[in-house]
């Protein structure tokens, strides 16, 4: 099945980028509230995948520094590239803002997810927000 992922806009998508973060991430991973939003999401690229229906089903963002983060899929929709959508466009977002190489903290469950898209993983495992992350790298060029 083939996702459409469009770039979306803080003022006019924050909403639905707050529904699945909220769903994914404050509800489901327990991460606090108050670590979830900062004010980065006013300057980043956003990427929102939604359902027929404009249900948001995943998300992303890239921040001006070239940071992957955010990343995250509806527990329902998971396992149908929704993730892999989003990751190569905010990619292919950083291509065309010239960036030598994209970078993320990537939860140890989903390092195997990031390797399937160039990304390498290095350093020891830290803990953010009580999850366990990898620093991962990906260069574009």
């Amino acid at each position: 099945m083939t996702h459409v992922v469009r770039q979306a806009s803080w003022r006019e998508d924050e909403g639905r980028l707050r529904q699945v973060r909220e769903a994914v991430f404050i509800r489901e991973q327990q991460v606090p509230a108050e670590l979830e939003w900062d004010e980065a999401d006013r300057t980043c690229i956003h990427a929102l995948v939604e359902d027929a229906e404009g249900l948001p089903l995943g998300v992303g963002r890239l921040l001006p520094d070239g940071q992957i983060g955010r990343m995250a899929v509806r527990r329902e929709a998971r396992g149908q590239g929704i993730g892999g959508a989003v990751l190569e466009f905010l990619i292919g977002q950083a291509r065309t803002c010239n960036f030598a190489e994209v970078w993320l903290h990537g939860q140890t469950h989903a390092v195997t997810f990031y390797e399937q898209h160039g990304f390498v993983a290095e350093g020891d495992t830290f803990m953010e927000a009580g999850i366990p992350h990898r620093m991962m790298r990906c260069a574009l060029r």
